[in-house]
């Protein structure tokens, strides 16, 4: 194996039969030692954090794969941490793909004068662009299509499929007792096909209990029991 790429939550390694493996870390994105989904950069180590958001990607990703919705997943391994994937190339230089379902963390902060924190959005979708150092800068459609990162089709199929994800996971989250307030997604492409790539984990998502945050530990253990 060859590490090709070092993440902030995951390693990825090229295999000999042409794909990748991707290695979960116990590293989270947050500032001052609290978590946070929408953060740049790592700010936290929690123990086992790599291996329960590799099994609920493992979990959703069979369940996307089932439902006929294209993922980039071939099969994993919970003794090391492991996942092994189809290749994909990535859209531009690494793209983020948001739905939100709730106005709060980066969205509430920049639309405050329009909107009250927790209202609630109809799976809005935004795009940003992975760059630590400008902050993951929003993209338009019409920014990505002139960017040549992106054609028109290819956006309005990333932004159906996110919102069809998206609601396979709020339902299940739903009947929990948990509430899906935004998620984040990564897209590639396969020839000419759109998946999805990277994780489906609760380091990816915000989710309320009661009015209460839950953070990804917590998630994990509640959507598993």
């Amino acid at each position: 194996m060859k590490k090709i790429y070092t993440g902030k939550t995951k390693d990825v390694f090229a295999l000999d039969n042409g794909n990748y493996l991707l290695k979960f870390k116990d590293d989270c994105t947050g500032k001052d030692g609290v978590f946070d989904p929408g953060e740049n950069s790592v700010g936290l180590q929690i123990e086992g954090v790599g291996d329960v958001n590799l099994r609920m990607s493992i979990y959703f990703f069979e369940k996307l794969n089932a439902a006929g919705i294209k993922t980039h997943y071939i099969s994993a391994n919970l003794d090391d941490t492991t996942m092994e994937v189809i290749p994909a190339t990535p859209f531009g230089k690494g793209l983020e793909v948001i739905c939100r379902h709730k106005a709060v963390g980066s969205f509430y902060r920049r639309y405050s004068d329009y909107i009250d924190e927790g209202a609630d959005l109809d799976a809005y979708v935004e795009m940003t662009f992975k760059n630590d150092e400008k902050g993951d800068p929003l993209v338009t459609k019409d920014g990505l299509i002139a960017l040549g990162v992106m054609t028109d089709e290819q956006y309005d199929a990333i932004k159906e499929m996110t919102q069809k994800i998206t609601k396979i996971v709020a339902d299940d989250l739903k009947e929990k007792g948990l509430i899906l307030y935004d998620i984040k997604f990564e897209f590639g492409y396969n020839g000419d096909e759109v998946i999805l790539i990277d994780e489906i984990a609760s380091g990816n998502m915000r989710v309320y209990k009661d009015g209460e945050y839950i953070d990804p530990m917590t998630l994990s253990k509640l959507f598993f029991a």
